[in-house]
């Protein structure tokens, strides 16, 4: 067993393992004894030690500790899964479901609610995603997303790449994964395999690892020795973040995670809206005037690289940038992604209601 797998296996945790290294209040044991009767909490050590047990106010803390829970029955999952595995929600894009597995089960995570697959399910369907895609020129990239796309095992992410790196209508294939912020050991101490892997098949298909840094504390220098290591073996690296209440909802802490991440070598991608995922309040969320507010703020001070990121509300029916104000108060958007051919490039504009998290 490779140091990462050990790493990722002693950070199972349980109630009474946190409660009193965290110095969890009985509300937040209880919550979090509700949690994992649905859901196993894994916190790699290295990852846990970031958060301040005496601060109650801890934005990792709160990233990875329930406050409250309640079945949240208002969002819906529309999966526009064609093939098993595969979700074709966008013309260009091809949402490949590897796994379920996730670091921290992050609480901002809508995903939790779905099955998991053993590992002979998913080697079935690699052929026949391939099919499906090759037979869809109109799809240019796929994105590789779990859960986590480094949890995979080495010899399944080589599956994935081996099976569609000749495909001649793609262009760039993603990796959706935290590990460079929540276990950076798994690219740094594989022994070179993952990185190998990628390097040679870079040679063949531009790949993207899209990571997930939310707060500038976990730009730590293991994390930054991970990203370096993943440009060095020839992939590009973007970010997604999302704004969460209590974790980075201000304009300083924007401003220092966005600087801090073109300083690591990634561009910073997108900055989502918090959506409200089954089990936890929605007390992550941020007003969406608000947001665009804290947003404006910080890219006053970025440069260009540092604000290159899109303020993006992922909704059911595409992916609609959050853009400003207009002088009569309404919040103006736009369609940066849409389902349907007439929304794409739509620019509209609406009231917001007081403490309002989310469009209809």
């Amino acid at each position: 067993m490779k140091r990462w797998e050990q790493l990722l296996e002693d950070g199972k945790r349980t109630l009474e393992d946190l409660k009193d290294r965290l110095n969890l209040t009985e509300e937040e044991a209880a919550a979090f004894q509700l949690v994992e009767e649905h859901y196993p909490i894994v916190i790699p050590e290295g990852y846990l030690r970031l958060i301040s047990p005496w601060d109650a106010a801890d934005p990792i803390k709160r990233m990875c500790i329930p406050l409250a829970t309640k079945p949240s029955d208002d969002v819906k999952h529309i999966t526009d899964t064609v093939i098993d595995g595969g979700q074709h929600k966008y013309d260009q894009s091809v949402l490949i479901m590897t796994n379920f597995d996730c670091l921290t089960y992050a609480r901002r995570c809508y995903r939790k609610d779905f099955v998991a697959l053993s590992p002979d399910e998913v080697t079935t369907r690699i052929p026949k995603l391939a099919e499906y895609i090759g037979d869809h020129p109109e799809i240019d990239n796929i994105s590789i997303s779990g859960g986590d796309a480094f949890l995979n095992s080495n010899q399944r992410i080589g599956e994935y790449l081996k099976a569609f790196s000749f495909l001649p209508n793609i262009d760039y294939i993603r990796f959706t994964t935290s590990t460079p912020a929540t276990l950076p050991e798994r690219i740094t101490e594989d022994d070179g395999e993952l990185l190998g892997l990628l390097s040679r098949y870079a040679k063949a298909k531009a790949i993207v690892i899209v990571t997930q840094f939310d707060h500038p504390r976990e730009l730590t220098d293991k994390a930054v020795i991970a990203l370096r290591m993943l440009r060095e073996a020839g992939c590009t690296i973007r970010n997604e973040a999302v704004l969460m209440k209590g974790v980075n909802d201000d304009p300083d802490t924007i401003l220092e995670l966005m600087n801090g991440l073109v300083a690591a070598g990634v561009d910073p991608y997108y900055l989502y809206q918090c959506r409200r995922p089954f089990y936890v309040q929605d007390n992550l969320q941020v007003p969406i005037a608000d947001g665009i507010r804290i947003v404006e703020s910080a890219k006053e001070r970025m440069s260009g690289m540092s604000k290159s990121f899109r303020f993006i509300l992922a909704h059911r029916w595409g992916k609609v940038e959050m853009l400003g104000f207009l002088e009569d108060g309404r919040a103006v958007f736009k369609y940066h992604e849409a389902r349907k051919d007439e929304d794409q490039g739509r620019i509209f504009a609406t009231e917001l209601a007081e403490g309002q998290t989310w469009l209809d």
